[in-house]
């Protein structure tokens, strides 16, 4: 099987086993979105959920987080950790969001690229969940699974997998896929235990690399 028929293969089964998957940040606003996905950076996406609650009550948009003292906001996200850098980063995304953009995120990859504390796996999460664009989010699981199962061989660079993979998923499927990818990697495909392959919707065409 060729790796483009492979992946259209895990696309349609996943899709089958996590219909209704989706980002696990909670947002409602896209600028909340760039805030967690900063905080998520060595945190848990549940951790990253409750400790913004604090964060957007005291400062409930752009304008008051950009004018907030960068201490305070360090006090408020410290239990996600690096708290010094994440809230240095936010006080500056915000501070150039309410400058240049009007108090808005960016509909533009290489001008959230140019923001503090944004690479490209947020770049991509913005792009594809905000905007709805093609996005491929190489987070740890797409890289490991995607290494796993055999859709890129021994690639651990995200931007190398991230541009390996644009060339055998279908753009439009990329950003569901890496949701997908995640949930199938918490709940079946495990790193820190080994892999439930029993109960794997992927076993039979899985490479198994690595396993």
């Amino acid at each position: 099987m060729t790796k483009e028929k492979l992946a259209i293969e895990v696309i349609e089964r996943l899709k089958k086993e996590y219909p209704d998957a989706d980002c696990t940040l909670d947002y409602d606003q896209a600028w909340k979105l760039l805030v967690s996905v900063r905080l998520a950076a060595q945190c848990t996406d549940a951790r990253v959920n409750v400790v913004v609650e604090d964060l957007y009550a005291k400062y409930p948009d752009v304008d008051a987080l950009a004018q907030a003292d960068v201490a305070d906001i360090e006090e408020i996200v410290r239990p996600c950790g690096l708290g010094k850098s994440k809230a240095r980063d936010i006080s500056g995304c915000m501070k150039i969001l309410k400058e240049k953009y009007n108090g808005n995120v960016p509909k533009d990859f290489k001008a959230l690229l140019a923001l503090p504390g944004v690479g490209r796996k947020s770049a991509n999460l913005i792009m594809g969940d905000v905007f709805g664009e093609p996005a491929i989010v190489t987070d740890t699981h797409c890289i490991r699974l995607s290494n796993r199962i055999g859709l890129v061989d021994g690639i651990k660079d995200p931007k190398k997998v991230e541009m390996a993979l644009w060339e055998i998923i279908p753009p439009k499927e990329g950003n569901d896929l890496c949701h997908r990818l995640v949930n199938h990697g918490r709940d079946v495909c495990t790193a820190r235990s080994k892999p439930h392959c029993d109960k794997c919707c992927l076993e039979d065409i899985c490479g198994k690399n690595g396993v």
